[in-house]
């Protein structure tokens, strides 16, 4: 039997309990993608910032022109 039919062939509970699966196992492997990508915040940042803050002039520094653009790269 493939797997096209045994999906063909479950009942509507079973297709539910098989979705909120694939859902818990899909936010948890985004919460853990998040969590990795955040510890690294700071390696992000600087690799993301390198090209610009090579060009600015000397004794400058980069600014932030509105509140919440600060909280992005803490």
């Amino acid at each position: 039997m493939t797997t096209t039919e045994s999906f063909a062939k479950q009942s509507l509970t079973d297709h539910l309990t098989e979705l909120r699966s694939c859902l818990i196992i899909s936010m948890v492997a985004v919460a853990a993608g998040f969590a990795l990508a955040y510890s690294f915040i700071r390696p992000i940042a600087d690799w993301f910032f390198r090209p610009l803050i090579q060009v600015l002039p000397e004794k400058k520094t980069l600014i932030f022109i509105s509140y919440q653009e600060g909280f992005f790269f803490i």
